[in-house]
């Protein structure tokens, strides 16, 4: 296994670290990108897991999105015991999936559900989704289809009483809309991921229950850092989205980044090196690629815009994600 430089710096870091929202089935971590058919470099994911493991990461969420990835995550989960866990549901871009699934929606809404309680009977499966609304990419599946299915997925995951792992992107009224009726047969609510929105939705969000996930998509501009500087610590939940929303050059967190003491320690992934995917080495990270081995960015740059120490920020989130979806663990830990 790959050992981060610096760990011994930040033991209480690497001991607490735990990563909700990455999406380990995707094809970049097969090699695979832009839907290629010939891989740009053999599988690396178990290098993957190796990095962020070295990096302090304990316990994974991994991403379903569709059932297919519902189903790998959940395969992930067997392969990685107590470390890897999944979440089931159909993102709202992959909304047209149910209407063309062999059956119907209501045929797929059956499988989900099937699939989830199998999966929970076997400590694989956390959570529901990801699901919800995304009016940014109509192009992918309309309103009323997005609508329809979110709508229907709620229902699915309120006879399970399992926490939601939701997508909201410009769309907040029509998402909260659908999620209000629910709320009393939905006790532990569940997690707004890679949340970009207002200072006022993201309080309308807190004050109805939710969590509020955080990631390089959250720390784009000044606007988003001063809605993350107000989301209070125990709504709190970090996450990378990898292999997508990085913390980039352009972003305002980045300059924050940059401000924050001790960036030498583990946890920021600036201890391995990067190459291009088409000069992919074994134990290289791949350019453009996130990896969860970067979710001490996301944290830095949380503890930098609060004010506080990075301890604070892991203890905090790694509190909140076992308190909603468990992981393993008991919850309200102390």
């Amino acid at each position: 296994m790959e050992e981060a430089k610096g760990k011994e710096k930040d033991l209480r870091y690497a001991d607490k670290s735990l990563h909700v929202g990455i999406n380990l089935t995707d094809a970049t971590y097969r090699g695979y990108y832009n839907h290629h058919s010939t891989p740009s470099h053999p599988p690396d994911l178990p290098s993957v897991i190796s990095r962020a493991s070295s990096a302090g990461v304990r316990k994974f969420m991994v991403t379903g999105s569709d059932l297919d990835q519902s189903l790998q995550a959940i395969e992930l989960a067997k392969q990685y015991p107590g470390q890897c866990y999944a979440t089931v549901g159909v993102h709202p871009c992959s909304a047209r999936s149910f209407d063309k699934y062999k059956g119907g929606g209501e045929a797929l809404l059956q499988e989900l559900d099937r699939v989830t309680r199998e999966g929970m009977e076997g400590g694989w499966v956390v959570a529901f989704g990801e699901i919800g609304v995304d009016f940014d990419r109509l192009g992918l599946a309309g309103k009323e289809v997005q609508e329809k299915w979110f709508q229907r997925q709620v229902e699915v995951a309120v006879k399970l009483q399992l926490p939601l792992f939701l997508h909201s992107r410009a769309a907040h009224n029509s998402f909260l809309s659908i999620l209000r009726p629910h709320l009393a047969n939905l006790p532990l609510r569940g997690l707004v991921h890679s949340f970009t929105g207002s200072l006022s939705e993201m309080q309308e969000l807190i004050d109805l229950g939710f969590h509020i996930g955080v990631n390089g998509c959250s720390l784009k501009t000044e606007e988003n850092l001063e809605v993350v500087k107000a989301v209070p610590l125990d709504r709190l939940q970090l996450e990378t989205d990898g292999p997508w929303c990085e913390i980039r050059a352009s972003h305002a967190g980045m300059t924050v980044l940059k401000g924050v003491q001790g960036r030498e320690s583990a946890g920021e992934g600036e201890t391995w090196k990067k190459v291009k995917k088409e000069k992919w080495e074994e134990g290289a990270m791949v350019k453009g690629r996130n990896e969860p081995c970067e979710i001490g960015k996301v944290a830095r740059v949380v503890a930098g815009v609060k004010g506080i120490g990075i301890e604070e920020v892991v203890d905090a989130a790694w509190r909140n994600s076992v308190g909603m979806f468990r992981l393993g663990e008991e919850r309200n830990p102390a």
